[in-house]
């Protein structure tokens, strides 16, 4: 969602905000702007659209000041315009605000803050924050902040500068995304790390709550009642090239391609032993929990839940443990049913993830056992977690996720078998042989990335249907949700997946020869049920696109289009098959002249309901 930054330093802060946000882009957006403090004044610059209009508005002017905050906004209360682009001010712009959050009390807020004289000039909640800040001001910003914050309901990532303090920035947290770095006399606060790589490798991650207070030398931390608290940087380990295009046209396809590294640095830290007596190892894990439970629930959000899908039929498969993989949403405003034995896993590449947070929250308060699956070291979910494992994605820029995806199937499959050995439902020589496999995955996705030329041609045919259906069984269908939501995301063409037995009860009533339907079929024992589906939909006009490890051809006159992924066992065929399906999607989306990396209407985290 938006995106938020600030900098205290010695530098001039205008050029270090724009840099800043552009590295948040990924997070979409549909206005920008900046609040610069210099000279006792305040000064605001922001405008409607991409940052290259911010960039013209400040060409012809020279913005001064070593203290400033910037945004990138993501409209949810108001239009996207210049008067509702952030920052925000007081009336008397004395104080600034950027925001990232939703304040679902604004509305009695603007009422009551507008009796008691405020002019509200746009039709933002985040204006509400720099008014409330203003009431509650008599000389001490931190404690109007925290007056402030006692009135506020909802979620927010805030970042506050104030005339009368030229040597500071206020920032705090409450359900959405902040770092905190520290360089050498300059600190920072960004919405995510890659803003903040080129200048630091120190962070803080502020708890819930908590305030943070920026100088030039030092960063001072305030719990909810205004008592200072210690907290200590860590380190980020991601490389700083990492948040570089290195080459590749669009971060997606980067991404794309470093899905065999990803995947290997995923798994590496998790096998030990020599060949033939391999074994799977989570030093961070009680692995009593997975013999003593009796389910297993999943929750996660879009590409995370989908990843959950696929889970659900590893663990059932592996360790014949029944597993409800549930839409977050959809679990925390139910009344689910939890039970003392069961393990509740979270996934979510930020773990920002609003809904998944609040779902993981419930499960704790149901005294269920939290394990959190994600790619941000210090973010809120693995700190909440009662254990967490770590994918090794590394930055993820393109808002249409890739590698964050096979590696949380990467990190799921590895405890499915995990489980399945502590639980005696994997022989020994099986655990061996499906160690062996999995190691070499990586080698394998890096044969299936030689199918791009192919499936740039194909794009080239098929990316103006109309509609385009993924469809398999068992595990294919699992990953065929994730297929079908990756083209819908960046070619905006309509796409959805069901399983293929579904077929004759409801989507073949849709196709005709305007449509594409693309078939995982790397299922063996099911090979023939596929080729009549594939039969029946071609039969109808539709033209087919295939995506199997089926080398010996059975599928070679089956279908218009055939992609042969590396020969892998059924059940990790997700781990290969949705490669092919994301160049595919990339393509479609560049065949079509959409941005793959900035998808309209979408954001990377979603930090807010």
């Amino acid at each position: 969602m938006c995106g938020i930054t600030g900098y205290v330093g010695c530098r001039q802060a205008t050029p270090l905000l724009i840099n800043a946000l552009k590295k948040l882009e990924y997070r979409g957006y549909d206005s920008a702007g900046i609040a610069v403090l210099d000279a006792g004044e305040i000064t605001v610059r922001k405008a409607k659209g991409m940052l290259k209009v911010l960039e013209q508005r400040l060409a012809g002017e020279t913005l001064s000041g070593t203290v400033g905050i910037g945004h990138t906004r993501w409209a949810t209360h108001g239009e996207p315009s210049d008067g509702n682009a952030h920052p925000h001010t007081n009336v008397s712009g004395t104080i600034a605000v950027v925001h990232n959050g939703i304040i679902e009390n604004y509305a009695r807020l603007k009422d009551w803050l507008a009796e008691r004289g405020a002019a509200f000039r746009s039709q933002t909640d985040t204006e509400v924050i720099a008014h409330l800040i203003n009431y509650y001001y008599k000389g001490d910003l931190l404690h109007a902040v925290l007056q402030a914050l006692r009135r506020l309901e909802g979620s927010y990532a805030l970042g506050v500068l104030c005339r009368d303090f030229p040597d500071r920035l206020v920032a705090v947290r409450k359900d959405s995304p902040l770092v905190v770095g520290k360089g050498q006399d300059e600190t920072f606060i960004a919405s995510d790390v890659p803003a903040l790589l080129e200048h630091t490798r120190e962070v803080y991650y502020p708890d819930d709550g908590e305030i943070a207070v920026l100088y030039r030398d030092r960063v001072d931390f305030f719990a909810g009642e205004g008592e200072k608290v210690s907290r200590a940087t860590q380190r980020v380990e991601w490389d700083v090239g990492a948040a570089e295009k290195g080459g590749y046209a669009h971060f997606m396809l980067k991404e794309i391609h470093e899905q065999p590294k990803a995947l290997a640095d995923t798994l590496r830290p998790h096998i030990a032993g020599t060949d033939g007596h391999k074994d799977i190892f989570f030093e961070e894990l009680c692995l009593d929990d997975f013999k003593t439970a009796g389910r297993i629930v999943i929750v996660a959000c879009g590409t995370a839940w989908h990843a959950g899908i696929v889970a659900k039929y590893a663990f059932e498969h592996f360790a014949r443990l029944p597993v409800e993989a549930d839409v977050a949403s959809e679990y925390r405003y139910r009344s689910p049913v939890s039970r003392p034995a069961d393990l509740f896993i979270a996934v979510s590449q930020s773990g920002e993830t609003a809904d998944t947070l609040a779902a993981a929250r419930l499960a704790k308060r149901s005294a269920a056992k939290v394990l959190a699956v994600t790619n941000v070291v210090g973010s809120t979910l693995a700190r909440e977690a009662d254990r967490v494992v770590y994918t090794r994605a590394g930055p993820e820029i393109a808002v249409a996720s890739t590698k964050a995806f096979t590696t949380q199937l990467m990190c799921l499959y590895l405890l499915a078998l995990k489980a399945g050995q502590l639980r005696g439902t994997v022989s020994a020589d099986d655990y061996q042989a499906y160690i062996a496999e999995l190691e070499a995955i990586p080698a394998k996705a890096e044969t299936a990335l030689k199918a791009k030329e192919s499936l740039q041609k194909c794009a080239a045919r098929h990316f103006n249907k109309a509609k385009v259906f993924f469809m398999g069984r068992q595990f294919d269908y699992a990953a065929s949700l994730e297929c079908a939501l990756k083209l819908k995301e960046i070619s905006y063409t309509h796409s959805e997946a069901f399983a293929a037995g579904e077929l004759k009860h409801g989507p073949i009533a849709l196709v005709d020869e305007r449509t594409l339907a693309v078939t995982l079929a790397t299922q063996r024992g099911l090979f023939d049920k596929i080729a009549s589906n594939v039969a029946e939909l071609k039969s109808r006009g539709a033209a087919a696109l295939i995506i199997t490890q089926d080398a010996g051809g059975y599928f070679a006159q089956c279908g218009d289009e055939t992609v042969v992924i590396p020969d892998v066992r059924d059940a990790f065929s997700p781990l290969l098959s949705v490669i092919p399906a994301q160049l595919f999607a990339y393509y479609c989306a560049v065949q079509r002249g959409n941005d793959p990396d900035k998808p309209r209407n979408l954001a990377k985290s979603v930090t807010v309901e």
